[in-house]
């Protein structure tokens, strides 16, 4: 299993300067992280590691390679419980990505339902949150499978950090092949799943791995927070059980690419090499 960085590594820095880091700390493997339509003033004036959504997807791919870097996989974590609106990164963001992706060669975008952010989302029951995720995501899955790409549901919402929840989104939408998972060690654990439960189960349908570790003191906060943008500690040296999730996956038949999410140098340093010892390149 190749292990890449994800796309932010220093605060307040554009995305040449995360690559150039990505690339000195010995990786040769990165994501497109953090993405949006149109421009974007932080970028445009030095501090957000972003790309557009309406960028020529050649000139993404050429400023990776430009650093030595091969893209793995192309973000586009979204709001699908709340109303739809111009201004939520929903739907048509998922197929600008998927757009991007399939222009750059990238095989797989990942997904998720997020949290709702309004009051109108929190009340939905549980068949209406599988439904209205299900229905925004139908498009962009038909446009992914004509562009020859995966769309992949990651663990980062009341629906999709639970076993039960990713298999209802994937009943609803008929369960297309080129529909997987991209396993989040620690978002899965933080939602109150089992990684290693989870990683079985969809042994066959996961397709990237996002790798982080969490600590015994966010024990409190399980089961009632969705997702975390970075693990504070290196791999190993939490209450996630890496190394079984990495055994379990290691012959995995659609997983080539996995990705740290971890916070701080030498976290990510020794979290690398962690993972070496188990036999990721």
């Amino acid at each position: 299993m190749k292990v890449g960085c994800f796309a932010i590594v220093d605060p307040f820095a554009l995305l040449e300067h995360q690559l150039g880091r990505i690339r000195d700390m010995g990786f040769r493997y990165a994501d497109v992280t953090d993405n949006h339509r149109g421009g974007l003033l932080g970028r445009e004036f030095g501090f957000a590691a972003t790309v557009s959504l309406d960028d020529n997807p050649f000139d993404i791919k050429r400023l990776f390679e430009s650093y030595g870097l091969t893209i793995t996989s192309f973000c586009a974590h979204a709001n699908l419980l709340d109303p739809s609106s111009p201004a939520r990164y929903a739907t048509n963001e998922v197929m600008q990505a998927v757009r991007q992706a399939a222009a750059m060669g990238v095989k797989h975008v990942i997904t998720t339902e997020g949290d709702p952010k309004s009051a109108w989302g929190h009340k939905l029951t549980h068949d209406q949150r599988v439904f209205i995720t299900a229905e925004k995501l139908h498009e962009p899955l038909r446009l992914a499978n004509d562009l020859g790409v995966y769309l992949l549901l990651e663990p980062h919402g009341m629906l999709t950090d639970s076993i039960s929840g990713i298999q209802d989104i994937m009943e609803m939408l008929g369960a297309p092949e080129n529909l997987g998972v991209n396993l989040d060690t620690g978002n899965s654990w933080l939602g109150g799943a089992d990684p290693m439960e989870m990683a079985r189960v969809f042994k066959d349908k996961i397709m990237h791995v996002h790798w982080k570790d969490l600590p015994a003191d966010w024990e409190a906060k399980r089961g009632t927070m969705y997702g975390c943008g970075f693990g504070p500690i290196a791999l190993g040296e939490g209450v996630v059980d890496i190394a079984g999730v990495y055994n379990t996956l290691k012959d995995a038949p659609h997983l080539e690419y996995s990705t740290l999410e971890v916070g701080g140098e030498d976290n990510l340093k020794k979290s690398y090499a962690y993972l070496k010892t188990l036999g990721a390149e």
